[in-house]
């Protein structure tokens, strides 16, 4: 079992910036993929931004790119999601995800919700003047 925790998520006016952590625990020596996924108010979740393990990969949704910064300490078991420039759309729970350690991480796996078996609380991010 994996445990995962999101943080980091407030009020920021248009423009504004805000860093979400992650932090994924439970099996000691394994590194996994991980992910942020975002939930707008009476939408279905969806992908944002994927790291590999080694961070050696990213990838983001055309809304968030140049905008968000996905990164990761594997010595601190936690990533980050570095946002800037947001924007009222931005407003959403924010999710932290591990994916499946068996899958491979490419278009076809990492933008789906039931790829990933572990997942944070989700953390509320608003974005409003």
């Amino acid at each position: 079992q994996v445990q995962v925790a999101e943080s980091g998520g407030g009020l920021v006016q248009p423009g504004g910036s805000l860093r979400l952590s992650c932090t994924a625990s439970g099996r000691a020596g394994t590194i996994y993929a991980m992910a942020w996924f975002r939930q707008p108010p009476g939408l279905e979740r969806e992908f944002a931004a994927v790291i590999s393990w080694n961070g050696g990969e990213t990838y983001y949704v055309d809304d968030v790119k140049g905008r968000f910064t996905i990164s990761r300490d594997n010595a601190k078991n936690t990533i980050y999601l570095q946002m800037n420039s947001l924007r009222p759309e931005d407003t959403a729970v924010y999710y932290c995800a591990v994916l499946s350690p068996g899958l491979p991480l490419n278009s076809a796996t990492m933008t789906r919700p039931h790829n990933y078996p572990y997942w944070g609380q989700g953390t509320r991010v608003t974005v409003s003047s």
